[in-house]
């Protein structure tokens, strides 16, 4: 009997939200990702420790140890782990730019620069690398100048509809609409729990996808940040589910087909308007859930950068 991952992955590219290889080994998934709170994760992951060893080694030959050291140490940790993971998918691999950089468009597109420098150095192309950032304006604007570079995107921490449309006029190759932090946030602002069909999360993700189906967008859809199996089924046919390896787990336990609940229907292509900058703040602004999510998730990742920057500075002097 086929396992509902199996049915999952007929319907919708499945992509690892991890970076532990023993998971992406079992569930072989067509892309996976990086960032510091799945660095953090690796440090206590024997196959990561050889390299984690000569990346720390080669930092106390350079004798630094200042902020921006700590910076580029992530950065080489992020690429070597992603250099890793390249070589067990068959797809691409998200690395992330640093949240501090979330409002700062010229030090976004530096950073990305970098990055793919050094999976260039590692022997992994710009083809099999996307470049991760926030999807604030600063960051769309980041995205829309490397996609013309030939550098593809994934503006992650998305939350509003203006968000996705300013992506999709930007051109960028994904976007990451999130499912659990959304309806996390209904839930606690109503005291109610919801079903699959009337999760808040699931119906803003459903509709990002018709937005890009109406409109005749080239950009990826892929559906993230998860709570439970079912908000994974009720959005099978999403191009893309970046999905955590319990919740992998539970799928492939589960026997039995399932039915696409997304479908791109193609009609002939009406685009929104685009949208100018201000534009795009006042509509982001309408939305209090989109506000609080992206505002608290920057300041997430930037904490998971600043523990995994302590981390590796105790280690250095440890």
């Amino acid at each position: 009997m086929v396992s509902q991952l199996d049915s999952l992955k007929a319907q919708s590219l499945v992509v690892a939200d991890t970076g532990d290889p023993a998971a992406i080994e079992r569930y072989r998934p067509v892309d996976a990702t990086t960032n510091p709170s799945l660095i953090l994760k690796a440090f206590e992951l024997p196959d990561y420790q050889p390299l984690i060893d000569e990346v720390l080694d080669e930092a106390r030959r350079e004798g630094r140890h200042d902020a921006d050291q700590l910076e580029r140490i992530v950065d080489r940790l992020s690429v070597g782990i992603g250099s890793e993971i390249a070589q067990r998918i068959p797809g691409r691999v998200s690395t992330e730019v640093a949240a501090k950089y979330s409002f700062d468009t010229q030090a976004s597109i530096r950073k990305a620069h970098e990055l793919v420098e050094r999976y260039d150095a590692l022997g992994v192309g710009r083809d099999r690398v996307l470049i991760k950032l926030a999807s604030t304006w600063e960051g769309i604007r980041a995205a829309e100048v490397l996609e013309g570079e030939g550098i593809q995107c994934n503006l992650t921490l998305l939350f509003s509809e203006a968000q996705a449309q300013a992506c999709f006029d930007a051109g960028v190759f994904l976007v990451s609409p999130f499912v659990g932090r959304v309806t996390d946030w209904y839930q606690k602002e109503t005291g109610q729990t919801f079903g699959p069909d009337d999760d808040p999360g699931v119906q803003f993700v459903r509709q990002v996808c018709e937005r890009a189906d109406r409109g005749g967008y080239d950009t990826v859809v892929m559906g993230a940040s998860f709570r439970t199996p079912e908000q994974v089924l009720a959005l099978a046919g999403c191009p893309r589910l970046t999905i955590s390896p319990a919740l992998l787990e539970t799928l492939d336990a589960r026997e039995g087909g399932i039915d696409a609940q997304v479908r791109f229907r193609r009609p002939p292509a009406r685009p929104a308007p685009a949208l100018d900058e201000s534009t795009f703040r006042w509509r982001h602004n309408q939305d209090p859930m989109a506000i609080d999510k992206l505002a608290e998730g920057i300041r997430r990742f930037a904490d998971d950068q600043a523990c995994l920057e302590d981390l590796i500075a105790d280690r250095l002097t440890g």
